[in-house]
């Protein structure tokens, strides 16, 4: 296949490198097979990361991180830029990559790997911009300020949604603030890690450096749980499911580690009266069906008000039965398949869950028969309070629930456990700031006349309840990646003592 042949992938990989540029040669701790969601034929294989492998590749991610610290942040920032470059040189390919494995458009594919080039961007600015600040302080003849140093190693457990970008999230940033990175990828999407990881291992060779970016693959259960058991790992960033984010954070932190939780989220638009329908409808149906609905970012519940709802109803199903879903490589494809069989069971189980609760399917609702972990998007109007509305399914399914006021539109949008994107289509300035003021959006992301879904890298990324509270990418997200220190210089000859306080030796 010359996708995987362009990118530097045999048939059978290894799961283990340590930023060397040598894959480990072990095989004792099984395989991973890679399928292509759309028609659910094998694309590769790859062995999974032994123990061993993964005491080697912490011990040598630790001798890279005392050298790594050493260099001036800048150049730093000039290593991630040449990561920029190389991956702008493989755009095409490891996008086709990124739709073949996980099956979300070309498209798609394409503008996750752009985000990784954004995020390099972004990073080579911010290597000259990690400030602190300078204090006054209350004692003669002193100083006071604080710094920033790089923590050490950072774990990095990406999720199948997003195979390659969240990594770069976390790896570029941590990169120009001094550490270094271990990723274990989704064992779903193997193969655009290794592709990944491959052009990692060229940058670094020429730069004649090592053990930067390293990569262990293996199932969660296994490689997972050492990677946040290890105490030489100071911070895990992980993507997930709530409940494996709690297990994550309980572990890091019984240790006295650090997390960045990026868990999920269940998204509500409020659409209200005076709603520009021509911007509503294509924001919906990209946030609901946009990679099947399966970001975490994805448009789950639709709050519309009561006066707007037939209309609302009435262009969505015109909308949805224009959506051609398909192979993700085929240029006309809208959307692709889940992203394996027990997706699409969790889909099943949902529709079965809301024919219990009384909901009306209005579009959609089965999976489709054939090659492939297809299934069709669906349209639900459902009540709110329901189990199965309030709990997130990752799959293309939209619930459509009314409301009179907006007052009671935000309170049924804040009464779900998640709070990561949200959105109100408005015309009205009133709503407009209700919607962002403290009483409005309990949401880490909040957005006006644009979808839930569709982040751009420059601001911080994340959520609120049981979403995490993690922010990566933009803004001082960086600050995660290290640690502040709180300096005084004393500089008279006397050593007065802070809050006025004496203590006199005789």
């Amino acid at each position: 296949m010359n996708i995987l042949n362009e990118l530097g992938l045999s048939e059978l990989n290894y799961g283990a490198c340590s930023g060397e540029g040598k894959w480990s040669k072990s095989s004792d701790a099984g395989e991973i097979v890679s399928i292509n969601p759309s028609n659910e034929e094998k694309i590769a294989s790859v062995y999974q990361c032994s123990d061993e492998d993964f005491d080697r590749i912490v011990q040598d991610s630790s001798n890279s991180f005392q050298k790594w610290r050493k260099v001036p942040a800048p150049v730093r920032g000039e290593l991630v830029r040449q990561m920029g470059d190389a991956l702008r040189e493989k755009k095409d390919l490891l996008g086709s990559l990124v739709s073949l494995e996980m099956g979300k458009i070309k498209q798609e594919g394409d503008g996750e790997v752009q985000e990784m080039i954004d995020i390099a961007d972004f990073a080579v600015g911010q290597s000259r911009m990690l400030y602190g600040k300078t204090m006054h302080s209350e004692r003669l003849d002193h100083r006071m300020y604080e710094q920033w140093h790089p923590l050490g190693i950072v774990g990095v457990i990406s999720a199948f949604n997003f195979p390659v970008a969240v990594w770069a999230w976390n790896a570029f940033i941590a990169a120009i603030a001094g550490d270094t990175v271990i990723w274990k990828p989704s064992s779903s999407v193997p193969l655009t890690a290794v592709a990944v990881q491959n052009i990692c291992n060229e940058v670094m060779e020429k730069n004649g450096y090592t053990g930067i970016f390293s990569i262990v693959i293996g199932r969660g259960s296994t490689i997972g749980e050492k990677l946040i058991n290890d105490h030489q790992i100071p911070l895990v960033s992980f993507t997930g499911s709530c409940k494996m984010g709690r297990h994550v954070s309980t572990t890091v932190a019984g240790r006295f580690g650090k997390t960045i939780l990026e868990l999920g989220g269940n998204n509500a638009l409020i659409v209200d009266e005076s709603a520009n329908m021509d911007l509503v409808i294509p924001a919906i149906v990209f946030g609901a069906v946009g990679t099947a609905g399966q970001r975490c970012t994805s448009t789950r519940r639709i709050l519309v008000h009561q006066k707007r709802y037939d209309e609302l109803l009435s262009k969505l199903v015109h909308a949805y039965g224009q959506v051609k879903s398909g192979d993700p490589l085929d240029p006309d494809t809208l959307m692709g398949p889940l992203v394996q069989k027990s997706a699409v069971d969790l889909f099943v189980n949902a529709m079965k869950e809301i024919e219990k609760s009384g909901g009306t399917v209005l579009y959609g609702g089965k999976k489709k028969e054939g090659q492939g972990y297809f299934v069709e998007p669906t349209l639900v109007k459902a009540e709110n309070k329901w189990d199965i509305v309030q709990n997130e399914t990752f799959a293309p399914i939209l619930y459509l629930i009314p409301f009179n006021s907006m007052e009671e539109a935000i309170e049924l949008h804040n009464q779900v456990p998640q709070g990561l994107s949200s959105s109100l289509f408005t015309t009205n300035v009133e709503q407009t700031e209700l919607f962002l003021s403290s009483r409005g959006s309990d949401c880490g992301i909040a957005n006006i006349n644009i979808g839930t879904s569709g982040a751009e890298i420059g601001g911080a990324f994340g959520g609120e309840k049981e979403t995490g509270g993690g922010r990566e990418s933009g803004s001082d997200s960086w600050k995660q990646y290290m640690r502040r220190q709180t300096n005084t210089i004393n500089w008279s000859k006397d050593l007065p003592l802070a809050q006025g306080i004496e203590f006199n030796l005789s």
